[in-house]
């Protein structure tokens, strides 16, 4: 995932070892640790969308996907 090995260029899918451009931005958070107000966010691409947000949702993170297209990550 996130922060194994080189880091993920600006808009490049967050799975380890991808670097496809990402087209889907999944916000999430971990509500043991994170205030409501609080999401990180992932990038995938078309390819590790579905793995990334099943990760989370196995473990009962808050999480929602949408379509990267502005360009900010954000």
């Amino acid at each position: 995932m996130i922060g194994i090995g080189a880091e993920p260029g600006a808009h490049e899918c967050s799975r380890a070892g991808c670097r496809l451009t990402a087209t889907w931005r999944i916000g999430w958070r971990n509500p043991r640790i994170h205030a409501a107000d609080r999401e990180k966010v992932w990038l995938a691409c078309d390819e590790h969308v579905d793995y990334l947000r099943d990760f989370l949702e196995a473990r009962s993170f808050p999480v929602a996907v949408t379509a990267f297209a502005d360009g900010s990550g954000q």
